[in-house]
């Protein structure tokens, strides 16, 4: 009986393709080329996000990353090439979700259970009206900080790009405007 091996990629075939997409800029190239390692992208994305579907929508990113880096870099081996690149792929996403947190309101303000919830409500709306005129009291660069990081949940990056401050300000323009923050909260409800 003869036995065939699966055709798996060889690094002259990468490499060929990888010449030719260079030379033409055909994508049908470069997506067959693509397509012999999509699997492993897939499996690398599995074990770092540890989720089917966001693997999936992963390998699709990676490949539109693909293209822009692809004639970028000096690639000796697209296969360790494209396994680097697919893990930092998966662990800058990692990182924005962590940035990306959901950070409630709760953790300036808090809400005290009650039994009647008219008296809850109005409770809230006083607090709720207390922390926008602490938020109106904070340095411009802290309130900016603030309002993208919590109130538009983006993360320290997106903070960063669109304010134009660095990465260092971003995070200290959040950590002191939070303890700013909280002061005058605490500030304000003493003097009800």
């Amino acid at each position: 009986m003869n036995y065939s091996l699966p055709s798996y990629p060889t690094e002259s075939g990468d490499e060929q393709l990888l010449l030719l997409y260079r030379d033409t800029g055909d994508l049908n190239y470069l997506g067959k080329l693509y397509q012999s390692h999509s699997e492993m992208v897939y499996f690398v994305c599995l074990r770092y996000l540890q989720d089917s579907e966001r693997s999936k929508d992963a390998v699709m990113n990676i490949f539109e990353e693909l293209i822009s880096k692809v004639n970028k870099q000096e690639i000796h081996s697209f296969g360790k090439w494209l396994y680097v690149l697919s893990r930092n792929h998966c662990l800058m996403q990692l990182r924005s979700a962590k940035n990306k947190q959901q950070i409630s309101i709760d953790e300036f303000v808090e809400f005290p259970g009650s039994l009647h919830p008219d008296d809850d409500h109005e409770d809230k709306e006083q607090k709720l009206t207390s922390l926008e005129h602490c938020l109106e009291k904070l340095p411009e660069k802290q309130k900016k900080s603030i309002d993208l990081f919590f109130l538009n949940e983006k993360c320290y990056n997106e903070v960063s790009e669109i304010t134009g401050y660095s990465l260092k300000e971003v995070k200290s323009y959040i950590q002191n405007g939070k303890r700013n923050l909280k002061n005058c909260m605490e500030g304000t409800h003493e003097q009800e």
